[in-house]
């Protein structure tokens, strides 16, 4: 964008504020530009490093916010972002369209550098960023929030500066297009959803370009066959009803892999992460393998099939049926939550750990720091650099002996990282 463009829609004007010419330091967790002014720090975002933006910091729960009104100096890293959901819409879904591939990679480098310094207190080199073999039509997996409009249903995204609006999403310039394509006949049918006011959905594809589909919401759906035929190209449909657990109510097929929970987002970047893994484990020459938080054993398996004993944690008892049907003894699945099951795994040389964004669990450091003997290396997998450096904070005597960085989400701020932990003495 050229400066003195405009970057979307100007925002309201604060009645109490005046516009400032703001100038962006660099990006933060969650995307946004940071920038100073008058003691204050503010969150700017569709910014980037180095921008001068005309902007009305407005403060909402004690953190100031400013969406630009003006590009008053542009960086060069600024592109037009191709999606008009993006710009006109303020759809939240993609925090950084408006950068260059490389700035986003760069960006997402000292998003974990700077994490692991102010959280963690370790100085760490920015880490390589793995680059997507495609930084567009990557999602295999798309959710959106559904709600009953005028005797239908608006199904989309949350706006970013106002997370109450849905935005009706026509189509979404990351997710793969087979997985619009059944969103558009899932909408088709929306008569024979659950009779419910709001609620949130999911199109998975698979492998083979099957998709499930997953409604979150309600408390019956009588008209459940009926959607279910409507949309052939679904391999199977599932529920989660407000009450009660998620189950499958259809399938077309009886396929003990189909899981409408393990399907890989982004499968290309997924397969380069897994291999970095593998390399890893393999440098290592372990015996025993303990992999956490294992889901359908995929990993497990692999490194199964190159003759290390596994012993797989699962909490979700589908996956963890999954996980087992694929490993042969002496290597098993241990079912139950990580900081339930771990300690009877122990020993082990070698942990890998793969936690939901919240990170680990306090009693799973605590295990860690309390086996003996320790295992001989952490290998690490985040999708937040936030809980992943807190968590190396809780393991004072680990050393981070390698750490690389994984492009899973381009155009977010989000990125993967596999972090390399071993014993800075011996146990």
């Amino acid at each position: 964008m050229a400066a003195g463009g405009t970057a979307g829609r100007p925002a309201p004007v604060n009645p109490e504020g005046s516009a400032r010419a703001l100038h962006i330091e660099r990006l933060v967790a969650g995307g946004d530009g940071l920038a100073r002014d008058e003691g204050r720090v503010i969150f700017v975002p569709r910014s980037a490093p180095g921008e001068v933006v005309d902007a009305v910091p407005v403060r909402r729960g004690g953190v100031w916010r400013a969406w630009p009104t003006r590009i008053v100096a542009a960086a060069p890293e600024r592109v037009p972002p191709p999606c008009a959901h993006f710009d006109t819409d303020r759809c939240g879904g993609c925090q950084w369209q408006h950068l260059t591939y490389e700035a986003q990679r760069r960006a997402k480098s000292g998003l974990i550098a700077e994490a692991f310094a102010r959280i963690a207190k370790r100085s760490i080199d920015p880490p390589l960023v793995e680059a997507a073999a495609s930084p567009w039509r990557y999602r295999r997996k798309l959710t959106l929030a559904m709600r009953r409009r005028d005797g239908g249903w608006l199904a989309g995204l949350h706006r970013a500066d106002a997370p109450g609006v849905i935005i009706p999403i026509r189509d979404c310039a990351i997710t793969d297009s087979a997985v619009m394509a059944v969103w558009q006949a899932v909408l088709a049918a929306q008569r024979h959803l659950p009779p419910t006011t709001e609620g949130r959905a999911s199109v998975r594809l698979h492998d083979d370009g099957s998709a499930s589909f997953v409604f979150e919401g309600g408390d019956h759906w009588p008209g459940a066959a009926r959607f279910f035929a409507s949309v052939p190209a679904l391999r199977s449909l599932w529920w989660h009803p407000i009450r009660g657990h998620r189950r499958c109510l259809a399938r077309r097929e009886v396929a003990q892999r189909d899981d409408a929970s393990f399907v890989q987002v982004n499968a290309a970047v997924s397969a380069a992460l897994r291999d970095h893994v593998v390399a890893l484990v393999a440098d290592l020459s372990p015996a025993h393998i303990i992999e956490a938080y294992a889901g359908t054993g995929e990993l497990a398996w692999r490194l199964s099939e190159q003759g290390v004993r596994v012993t797989a944690i699962e909490a979700d008892a589908d996956a963890a049926k999954v996980a087992a049907s694929r490993l042969a003894p002496p290597s098993t699945v241990l079912t139950g939550t990580v900081e339930a099951r771990l300690r009877e795994a122990f020993p082990a040389d070698v942990l890998l750990v793969n936690p939901p964004r919240s990170g680990l669990h306090v009693a799973v450091t605590e295990t860690l720091r309390a086996a003996r003997p320790a295992p001989r290396a952490v290998i690490y997998t985040s999708c937040d650099p936030a809980t992943l450096a807190r968590d190396v904070a809780r393991l004072p005597g680990w050393a981070v002996t390698a750490l690389r960085g994984f492009d899973m989400f381009p155009q977010t701020s989000h990125v993967e990282t596999v972090c390399l932990l071993r014993p800075e003495s011996p146990a």
